[in-house]
């Protein structure tokens, strides 16, 4: 018997072609939204100022909370570049899976929709932090024996600037969560979800392992940024379930001096 999916394994009796809802009221202009704020704040984080020479050399251990002191001083071009590996391999895994399961196969367009709203909610959340907050990376400090991994420029610069929080953790998480939700809820007798999840859960943390490792991101960056882009790629596909999507509204609203848009879910 042929099979027609590398993962054959759900009922016939459940209906994949309607669990997920678009709603183009709702969709665009969260994404646009999105995509508007991550290119603001992309200018914000190129617009950074760098340190001067004085506030560089005040820069102590001592203003490092305990419990993020562990890689203080870290600087690893090599950790940098592993890093790439499962960032990647993170963005690849939805689209992977459209390609190679049949039923995303037929519900591509969906589930491509859903994963741009995924990224650029991510995106959004992350490039205006970074480029709003202050706080150097570890790779700015001296280490333990108070030596300088990092050449003076590079600790100077105002790429250095913005380890608040770990955004290459939170898009990896973002994507490998956002395969895998989709995946077991369209596959849901599939005996591969277990090995799915341990995918999706250990891309992000071997991400962030390696910018912790290359000095680029404190521990607590990672883990924000772990946690933000896991809730992103788990409840955007959640929010879409078709029986969920009728209790979203999406509506303008004005506070105070502020214009925007209001996203009012109803639980009844």
């Amino acid at each position: 018997m042929q099979s027609s999916s590398v993962f054959p394994t759900t009922t016939s009796s459940f209906d994949a072609k309607h669990y997920y809802k678009i709603s183009w009221k709702a969709d665009a202009p969260i994404t646009g939204v999105g995509l508007g704020l991550s290119v603001l704040g992309l200018h914000l984080i190129q617009n950074k100022d760098g340190l001067t020479t004085e506030e560089l050399t005040s820069k102590s251990r001592d203003d490092i909370p305990a419990f993020d002191r562990g890689n203080a001083g870290y600087y690893s071009e090599s950790a940098n570049n592993n890093s790439y590996i499962p960032f990647f391999a993170g963005f690849a895994m939805p689209l992977v899976f459209v390609v190679a399961d049949k039923t995303e196969r037929q519900q591509a367009g969906k589930i491509l929709v859903m994963y741009t709203e995924s990224l650029a909610i991510t995106s959004a959340l992350y490039t205006m932090t970074a480029g709003t907050v202050q706080r150097s990376r570890p790779l700015v400090y001296p280490d333990k024996e108070g030596n300088y991994r990092a050449d003076e420029g590079k600790r100077a610069s105002n790429n250095s600037q913005r380890s608040f929080y770990a955004g290459h953790t939170a898009a990896t998480a973002s994507a490998s969560f956002f395969a895998a939700k989709v995946f077991s809820d369209l596959n849901p007798d599939s005996k591969f979800r277990t090995y799915v999840w341990i995918a999706a859960a250990a891309l992000p943390a071997v991400t962030g392992y390696f910018r912790y490792e290359a000095g680029e991101h404190f521990l607590s960056d990672n883990v924000l940024g772990y946690a933000i882009g896991a809730a992103s790629g788990v409840l955007v596909p959640a929010l879409h379930k078709n029986k969920m999507m009728n209790n979203v509204t999406i509506a303008p609203a004005i506070w105070q001096n502020a214009k925007g848009l209001s996203v009012a879910y109803n639980f009844k």
